[in-house]
């Protein structure tokens, strides 16, 4: 059901251009010039409505209408990595807000001084996982450190890994007995965000050692649930990286995040630059794109892929 009502939105969406396409062509026909300047803006939006849709069919891998699970892991830099991983936390939050997605974070550990050593979040809407996997990778910030008392540039990295959320994955089969779950105190900043009960769960997955959690609902069910759907996307991953080994899979082959395996930098200083090494898209407006204007890396990067 879920499937046949995204085709049919994507149908009536092709059908709606269609008949704006005829109704301006048809005002065209009439040689009316105190028409021109309304049908050139009509036609300059016909153009970028069939762009997006044009674009659209380059998401055509199994899994890119689906919704994602987003995972954002400091690399090497120390309290840097750590505010790094926050940072990029917001930023992708604040692209899903701005594209009319749904975004909860489902688990998160915070630096010792600042920052995030790890954070997990899902993200929902049309095409999340199609628009996500091109954030795959390793993330890396240069700037003037605000945690050095020389203020000093530092280079600071993150990895980033992204799964398809599906709800309904025949592939994936988990059998209770592999599992062995763990609750424990959810943490927080302190005062009235730490739990009294044990409401996070931790499921490790011993056959793969696969190792989840979640924290951020408020009962225990919730969070168990949200960790067996994170459990069953990593699973997922893993079974695709069988069947499509030769195609590097879903996720590609593990790297350090560290300098060397960035796909894209953001420079802060000595100047300000966005930089995607994949497609060598850039800009300027760096503050935009940590403001959550990440769609034009995408496009650029998965036009390259189609």
């Amino acid at each position: 059901m879920r499937e046949a009502s995204r085709l049919r939105k994507e149908l009536e969406e092709w059908e709606a251009l269609e008949a704006r396409m005829a109704d301006t062509g048809e005002l065209v026909s009439l040689g009316d010039e105190s028409l021109q300047d309304e049908l050139a803006s009509e036609v300059e939006a016909l153009e970028t409505l069939a762009d997006s849709l044009e674009f659209r069919t380059m998401l055509s891998g199994k899994y890119d209408a689906e919704d994602s699970i987003l995972a954002i892991h400091a690399g090497a830099g120390g309290i840097d990595a750590m505010d790094w991983a926050d940072m990029l936390l917001r930023m992708y939050l604040r692209w899903a807000e701005a594209n009319g997605m749904k975004a909860e974070v489902l688990d998160q550990s915070e630096g010792e001084e600042a920052g995030l050593k790890s954070a997990t979040l899902s993200i929902s809407g049309d095409w999340a996982y199609g628009y996500l996997r091109s954030e795959r990778g390793v993330h890396r910030l240069v700037r003037l450190s605000p945690f050095d008392s020389a203020s000093r540039r530092h280079t600071s990295f993150a990895l980033v890994e992204v799964w398809p959320d599906v709800h309904d994955a025949p592939e994936v089969q988990i059998d209770p007995n592999d599992l062995v779950i763990d609750t424990f105190k959810a943490g927080g900043a302190g005062g009235q965000h730490v739990q009294k009960n044990e409401t996070a769960i931790r499921i490790t997955h011993v056959p793969t050692g696969i190792v989840v959690s979640c924290q951020n609902e408020r009962s225990q069910t919730q969070n168990r649930e949200a960790a067996m759907r994170v459990l069953q996307a990593r699973l997922l991953e893993l079974e695709r990286a069988k069947q499509e080994e030769e195609k590097a899979a879903l996720k590609g082959k593990h790297v350090q995040a560290e300098f060397g395996n960035q796909i894209r930098s953001y420079v802060l200083h000595p100047y300000q630059m966005v930089k995607d090494h994949r497609t060598e898209r850039e800009t300027a407006n760096v503050d935009a794109v940590l403001d959550g204007r990440l769609s034009e890396f995408m496009e650029a990067y998965l036009r390259g892929q189609g």
